[in-house]
């Protein structure tokens, strides 16, 4: 058996190693280096999310009626269920709470006890179920607060921490790496910019923080891959540059108001780099530009190369729309664009989304209260994508709650393709529950489960 050493061993091995280096980390009174100061100052930051949402029977007729309740020895009052997350306080003075959308989804009561053990009631500020991020905010007095770090300027092999609530028995802290930077095609969520680490992460993690050595946030603790569901060294966090940007357009609008840009793209190859006469295999390659969109009007052509975003590097497809996700509607990007291989700067307006709410569409019985059009020459979608698109959502129906919008494309059901409402219906018709839908959201694709 091969013996891999701690992290801590691993740090005195580098110091004695190197004595004439600066020490990262302070000694305890033994001459050993140690984290304890940092953490000292990090953990109050750190807190616990207890959730409490609806038992399924609430939302069930049959359990309302109070002849079947007592026909079957129900009780008059159904169990509420209750969760265990984890949660960042990243403003003192205002409240701020950072955790996961997944932690209080669906959530009638959240409550963040603190490391000191007080228990205060949160109210949620908003969510972005496309990154997983939800924003809390709470009312007291003495608060920690952690600071923001530049997860740009993170390296593979960086120390890190993870701090949180695993399994709910309380705050811990567990050490690793960075083993990976921009982990994308995952499926965990719509958004992908994953930072990869190998720091445990455990469910009740979710939410928690993960901080450098500096003891700054330098990512929020959301997946995990386990054949078991616990840890086997493979975590995963949204980085901060990513999570800061949506908690200021969550505090400002409620939401991330993502726009529409117009593109499809695809990510670059050694071959299609020699055929595009490209300097590297990395960039977004456009195949096709939606005709009076925000990327026509820009002047983007397929076959250009787009290789940064307002200064910022664009590796791939995933790359380009994580960043062009990010930009609110209304404002502009700098687009750095190769073309037969000459370097360009163009500039792009994000614009609405575009709505189809005067299109009566049809009516989808699995989903009541939303209708479904296909998609016809003139629509925006139009030879960019194959589907059903939403058209209208009823008020005050199911379909209302389930998180669709209009002008959201329906291109699967489960694991099954679909390409236009007849596809869509059979798909639904035959599908089990739970329900994985599968859309397009102007330039982002996110998937709905639906219970």
């Amino acid at each position: 058996m091969i013996h891999i050493p701690s992290v801590a061993s691993l740090l005195l091995l580098l110091l004695i190693a190197a004595p004439a280096a600066p020490a990262a980390l302070p000694f305890d009174g033994k001459g050993l280096p140690t984290l304890a100061p940092m953490l000292s100052q990090v953990t109050p930051a750190v807190v616990n999310i207890s959730v409490v949402t609806r038992s399924p029977m609430e939302d069930n007729p049959l359990f309302r009626d109070p002849l079947f309740r007592r026909f079957f020895n129900i009780p008059e009052r159904p169990s509420r269920e209750q969760s265990a997350g984890s949660g960042v306080i990243v403003d003192r003075v205002r409240g701020y709470v950072l955790t996961n959308n997944h932690v209080i989804n669906n959530a009638q009561e959240v409550v963040v006890t603190l490391k000191d053990r007080r228990a205060l009631k949160a109210r949620l500020v908003g969510t972005d179920p496309g990154t997983d991020i939800a924003v809390l905010k709470i009312d007291a007095q003495n608060l920690a607060e952690l600071k923001f770090g530049d997860s740009d300027a993170m390296n593979v092999g960086d120390f890190v921490v993870a701090i949180g609530n695993p399994f709910g028995i309380g705050q811990t802290v567990t050490s690793g790496i960075v083993s990976a930077l921009g982990r994308t095609g995952l499926g965990i969520e719509g958004y992908e910019d994953f930072i990869q680490t190998d720091a445990s992460i455990n469910p009740g993690n979710s939410g928690g923080a993960l901080v450098n050595l500096a003891g700054e946030l330098v990512g929020i603790n959301t997946a995990i891959i386990g054949p078991s569901g616990g840890s086997s060294g493979i975590g995963f966090a949204v980085p901060a540059n990513m999570v800061r940007t949506v908690m200021e357009q969550i505090i400002r609008f409620g939401e991330v108001r993502r726009g529409r840009v117009g593109v499809v793209t695809q990510d670059m190859t050694h071959e299609l780099a020699q055929s595009l006469a490209a300097g590297s295999a990395e960039g977004a390659v456009v195949v096709k530009i939606e005709p009076g969109s925000p990327a026509d009007k820009a002047g983007l052509k397929p076959r250009d190369i787009v290789t940064g975003v307002n200064g910022k590097p664009v590796r791939g497809s995933a790359d380009l729309r994580n960043r062009m996700g990010l930009i609110p509607v209304g404002e502009e990007a700098e687009l750095r664009v190769q073309r037969g291989g000459r370097p360009l700067s163009l500039r792009l307006r994000i614009a609405e989304l575009f709505t189809m709410t005067e299109i009566p569409g049809e009516a989808v019985p699995q989903l009541a209260g939303v209708r479904v059009s296909n998609i016809e020459p003139g629509m925006p979608a139009y030879g960019i994508v194959e589907g059903a698109m939403v058209t209208r959502i009823e008020a005050n129906t199911p379909g209302a709650k389930t998180g669709l919008r209009p002008g959201d494309v329906l291109y699967g059901v489960n694991r099954g393709r679909v390409r236009s409402v007849a596809e869509l219906l059979a798909a639904l018709r035959q599908a089990e529950r739970p329900l994985r839908i599968f859309l397009l959201r102007g330039d982002s694709r996110l998937t709905l489960t639906l219970r």
